[in-house]
């Protein structure tokens, strides 16, 4: 029997995956979850316990939580990446890491198929794609859930005909958690005007009473949380997540452009990314020059949707990297937020590379690095260009 990697969840389009292999293919199951740091080890271990009962030969655990936080999750940080203003990118981002990890598995004990469970209908067989026929072209794909065309209901039925039982009331829902969010994907996201019930959410509010939230961050990376160190960033998200999960926060319902032209929706729950970003924006708002923002921006929005496409392995990718590397020199500073039942404020900031505190004046009050008199002379020679454009073209500038 000819040896398949199926890159495995526990979820509905993975668990038919193995039947299907097994049954309608005949191959030898080698199932692996390549885990970019949301579950736990009691997760890990039923998700383990669920690929044996399938029927898969052997089950394996990838762990690449450091080399995703390493490579990819700080520079969604220094990059403040929220796709269309919304997303921090949870799933999309980490598929590039998993893809490596799998071939790397399917290349060490000599298989010949990689399988994985996306449908022809979104970004994740765009992205496991590409990615296994640029770094793996001599392995084969097989998209059982894509070429069959299958829903949900329809995976559900095959695997009630080959005996499997399961939670299918919770199988509704499609569920993808990893360091950086965890994404939700239902009948209700397949609609423009419905949105997920309370209970679809993994997390569920445990905290009523507000709470404040520090973050302080060391050239842009988090170096403690409410005063308490770690021995890893990855272990300071985690920290934050707890937090920020008690309350609810950072659900929300992503609406874009997939890669293959058709509009999705789709839920999530990204405490720890929303804290972390929004605090992070913030130390920067204070730390950087107006044009370190305004270039970062531009750069940062093109990171994210590169990520989010599939175009990682792009060099580009690198050289934007490397800038935002630079930007981070002088974020270095405490954030404090105040958090509320599904909500939170920005409260404000302590740091020595804070730019408010020059001494050269106070905003809407006093000037103390200039005189008035240099103000009327900027604010002269500001607007001569436009002073010339109007009286050449008669008062063309007038508002009517």
């Amino acid at each position: 029997m000819e040896k398949v990697v199926l890159a495995f969840s526990g979820g509905l389009d993975t668990s038919f995956c193995v039947k299907y292999l097994k049954h309608e293919k005949g191959l030898d199951i080698y199932s692996a979850i390549a885990n970019t740091g949301g579950f736990s080890d009691e997760e890990l271990k039923n998700i383990e316990a669920g690929a044996y009962n399938l029927g898969v030969t052997k089950h394996t655990t990838l762990d690449v939580t450091d080399v995703y936080y390493r490579n990819c999750i700080r520079y969604m940080i220094y990059g403040n990446i929220l796709k269309n203003n919304t997303y921090p990118l949870s799933v999309s981002s980490e598929r590039i890491f998993q893809a490596y990890a799998i071939v790397d598995y399917a290349r060490k004990i000599g298989a010949k198929y990689i399988a994985h469970g996306s449908t022809g209908a979104g970004n994740d067989q765009i992205r496991f794609d590409l990615t296994f026929q640029i770094i793996a072209p001599e392995i084969e794909i097989i998209t059982p859930i894509r070429d069959l065309t299958l829903s949900r209901e329809a995976e559900i039925d095959y695997l009630k005909k080959h005996g499997v039982e399961k939670d299918w009331k919770k199988m509704e829902y499609s569920i993808n958690k990893g360091l950086w969010g965890t994404s939700v994907g239902g009948k209700e996201t397949l609609t423009s005007n419905k949105s997920l019930p309370q209970e679809a959410y993994p997390s569920q509010p445990t905290n009523e009473e507000p709470t404040e939230l520090t973050i302080e961050f060391n050239k842009g990376e988090i170096a403690s949380v409410n005063g308490e160190t770690f021995a890893t960033p990855v272990d300071a998200i985690r920290k934050i997540e707890a937090i920020g999960a008690s309350y609810a926060i950072g659900r929300d319902t992503h609406v874009g452009d997939t890669i293959i032209g058709i509009k999705g929706r789709v839920g999530f729950e990204a405490a720890a990314p929303m804290l972390i970003i929004k605090a992070h924006h913030l130390l920067e708002k204070h730390t950087l020059t107006k044009w370190q923002m305004y270039w970062k921006e531009q750069l940062s929005n093109w990171y994210g949707m590169l990520l989010h496409e599939a175009q990682y392995v792009e060099p580009v990718m690198r050289d934007i990297e490397k800038f935002l590397d630079n930007s981070q020199e002088n974020v270095t500073g405490k954030v404090i937020l105040k958090l509320y039942p599904y909500r939170f404020e920005l409260v404000g900031i302590e740091s020595d590379k804070d730019l408010m505190n020059s001494g050269f004046g106070d905003y809407g009050e006093v000037n103390k690095g200039w005189s008035g008199d240099d103000v009327k002379g900027f604010t002269t020679i500001l607007g001569n260009q436009l002073k010339i454009f109007n009286k050449v073209n008669e008062g063309s500038l007038d508002i009517k």
